[in-house]
Formats: C-alpha cells, structure tokens, sequence
C-alpha cells in the first residue's frame, strides 16, 4: 500500500532532501509541499505530514495534522518538554494519529549519544561542544540537548556532573546539569563532542556530519515508523534497534522525552 506524504518546509535544505528522498523511495507518494506562503490544508489528503519547519511554526503545523487524523514527523526544533508532555496528553487513547519527534536523522549522531550515556555512569565531569554552520538558528542544538538529558537520566542514581563555576557566562548552558557551548562557524555542517573526564583520564565521544546524505536512512526508518505511530515518541533510538541491550537502553517512555530539533542544517527547512 503506498503512503500519502507531505511535506511542510518543502522548499528548505533539508524539505528539499526529503522531497527527493520520498519520490525516489517505491512504497510512498509526495501530495503535497507546503511553504510558507501554503495553507495547512494543502496537507488534507495525505496520511503522513513531515514538518520541516521552524521552531515558531511547527506546533501549530502539528497540531492542525493531528487535529485532521494525520500522522505526523517532526524534525524542527523547539519542542520544549512541557509541549511533548502537552502533546502527549492530547494524544491518550488516540488510535487514528500519532507523532514522531526527531532530534537529529543521523543513525551516528544517535549512536553517539548513546554510547555518552552509557560512559556518563563512570565519569563525574561531562561537558559538550556541538558545532554547527553560522546561520544554524538555535542554540544548544537539540541534539546536544538530547544528549545532555540522556546522560543527566543515566545518572539519576549518582546525582549531577561535576561542573564547576558554572556561574561564570563562558562555562556553557547547562541542560540537566550539563555544561553545554555552542559554535557556530562558516564551512561546518555539524559536529558534537562529548568530553568524559576521571581521575587520570578523559574520554571523548565525537560525531560529524559530513554530508546530508548522513540523514537519509534515519529518515526512511522514521517515516516508516510514523505510518503507525500512536501517541509521542521522540528519538531515533525509539523506533531502531541499537543493540546495545537493557544497559544500554536510552529510551524513555513516549510522551516523556527530550526536546526535538531540526539542525539548521540538519533539520532545518528555514526558506
């Protein structure tokens, strides 16, 4: 059977790829690209919505889907805890729609923020760099945020990194007590770094994207995922078997996840 898509943010880098990505892919049909001069009900038709938008469009992108019985992936940022708890709610009991959540599409970029939680157990200081190209509109990237979420739930039992003078402007955000910084340069696509340090050594966890091509088959994974999806789920590590087991298991129940994102070059459909 094939799978009505379409496609809010169409005209953006990454709404451009998944475009492609879906006219190319047997078993789905493009129906519709949405910009910013569409209407939301263009997208009426069709079973699955992707929202490539931007953080201040997105929530009313997809509430009008769910609102129409369509399923929805997400992969624009701005999706603070308490609007997935929010959209959680609305959700319950709901078997006609349901919503995918995406931080970041690159099967790498999910794997290494899994194997940061895992380490975040034997390491007290922990600190992230996430390195994006300069017209990226948001800062911490969602996936550093993830990340830092992820690692502040692995160790809820050993209480918060240490992290000290975070007072000081220059010592990062800190997101579940994680410092976080942010660059964002001319030539970079995106990069994270996630610094372990202990008595006598220190462990770094680095991922870089290369290419947009790193995307394209989380993408597929998500948007085959999305075709059923009930409820909320956020993150690629939801719906894709890692293989790391129970101990490595960094899901948390749908509904109660992190904040998404759309990487401005990423995720980011901005015209």
């Amino acid at each position: 059977m094939t799978t009505r898509v379409a496609v809010i943010g169409a005209t953006g880098k990454m709404g451009r790829l998944v475009s492609s990505l879906i006219e190319d892919t047997e078993g789905y049909e493009l129906v519709a690209r949405l910009d910013s001069k569409s209407s939301l009900s263009e997208m009426l038709g069709a079973d699955v919505a992707i929202d490539l938008t931007v953080p201040g469009v997105s929530q009313g992108v997809v509430q009008f889907a769910v609102d129409n019985g369509i399923r929805v992936l997400v992969g624009t940022s701005g999706w603070s805890q308490e609007r997935i708890d929010s959209l959680g709610h609305s959700l319950a009991g709901r078997d006609d729609t349901g919503v995918i959540i995406i931080p970041n599409f690159s099967i790498g970029s999910v794997l290494g923020s899994a194997f940061a939680a895992q380490a975040a157990r034997f390491f007290d200081s922990i600190e992230i760099v996430e390195a994006h190209q300069a017209g990226k509109v948001d800062s911490p990237s969602g996936t550093a945020v993830r990340t830092a979420e992820l690692i502040g739930r692995a160790r809820a039992d050993l209480g918060p990194v240490s992290a000290p003078h975070t007072d000081q402007r220059a010592r990062g955000q800190q997101v579940s007590s994680v410092p976080v910084h942010s660059l964002r340069l001319e030539g970079l696509l995106a990069r994270q770094d996630v610094f372990l340090g202990g008595p006598g050594e220190t462990l770094t966890i680095s991922h870089n994207t290369l290419s947009a091509s790193a995307y394209e088959r989380g993408i597929l994974l998500a948007l085959a995922a999305t075709r059923t999806a009930r409820g909320v789920t956020v993150g690629l590590d939801r719906i894709v078997d890692l293989g790391l087991g129970e101990a490595g298991s960094t899901g948390a129940p749908e509904a109660a996840d992190s904040a998404a994102e759309a990487e401005a070059e990423d995720t980011e459909a901005a015209e």
